[in-house]
């Protein structure tokens, strides 16, 4: 099993960093989890990881919380850019990481190495497009087409599509930095907690803000629904671990379409269309190792 070629993987969330060193799900030589701190003590965190097997890696994925510059030919390639995450704005990551480790580094956003996990190995492994979620700390989202991610202009920013928000019923102006009441200004787990002066995981299960919530992320699956039309949906990240949250959403994607998208994955079998990660809390760091070896292929 060890003779396998290694890989690295990173996945840089903006609460927890998650590194490994294997090949697949059923061969992981090595795996850390660790609070996402300072930039100097978190990157040394993970070079002191991955220092003592260098030898043994053909290249490591990193897929990083963004705004992330994805793009090699931009000066800021591998730089974490405008985040809202206090101390790492304009951060080089890449640049951090290959300095103390001479290794091939291939990267991109985590929600998007988490898509990649989930299609290799994963809930969309049969599906040509799907799309991949996170609705935590942040939101996210990443496209996979034939196992690889989307790309435009710069990388997709899903999490900040605009929804309607009725303020009668929901008088929280958003907690975004930049555009207020944009998805994640208003359903990310800071604009739970800036809502209500709590974290999300502490209002009980019969909250009422409950269904307002399930209503933001059904207005979002709507607009990916239809102007993507994945193959399938993926949601992770904390806030769809309540267990009537995946039901609720959706009903209420079914709701707001009103039949006018004519095809049984969402008219009779949307409990399979919109899922679960099916490699759990793994999904990051295996798309990040499917980065690297990708990358790795002739």
């Amino acid at each position: 099993m060890t003779q396998q070629p290694l890989y690295g993987g990173i996945e840089a969330g903006g609460t927890k960093f998650v590194c490994a060193i294997g090949s697949g799900p059923e061969h992981i030589l090595d795996e850390v989890r660790f609070p996402t701190t300072t930039p100097d003590e978190t990157i040394q965190r993970a070079v002191d990881f991955f220092a003592p097997h260098a030898a043994q890696l053909h290249c490591i994925g990193l897929g990083s919380f963004g705004p992330f510059d994805v793009n090699p030919a931009s000066p800021t390639y591998g730089y974490i850019t405008t985040t809202p995450k206090p101390g790492w704005t304009n951060t080089n990551i890449l640049g951090m990481l290959q300095e103390k480790l001479s290794l091939p580094f291939v990267v991109d956003l985590d929600v998007v190495v988490a898509g990649m996990g989930e299609a290799t190995w994963g809930a969309s492994r049969s599906d040509r497009t799907s799309l991949y979620l996170t609705i935590g700390t942040g939101i996210g989202g990443g496209f996979i087409v034939d196992g690889q991610p989307h790309r435009g202009l710069v990388a997709v920013e899903m999490g900040h599509i605009r929804l309607p928000r009725d303020p009668s019923r929901d008088p929280f102006a958003g907690a975004c930095p930049y555009h207020g009441d944009c998805f994640e200004g208003v359903a990310a787990g800071p604009a739970i907690q800036a809502r209500f002066g709590q974290r999300g995981e502490t209002l009980p299960d019969d909250h009422p803000y409950w269904r307002i919530e399930a209503e933001y992320i059904a207005y979002a699956l709507v607009n990916y629904i239809l102007t993507l039309a994945p193959e399938r949906i993926i949601i992770g990240g904390g806030i769809m671990q309540r267990e009537f949250m995946f039901p609720t959403v959706r009903r209420k994607t079914q709701e707001l379409l009103n039949g006018y998208v004519q095809h049984d994955a969402i008219l009779k079998h949307i409990d399979k269309y919109i899922v679960p990660p099916a490699l759990g809390n793994r999904s990051g760091m295996l798309g990040a190792i499917t980065l690297a070896k990708n990358a790795n292929r002739p």
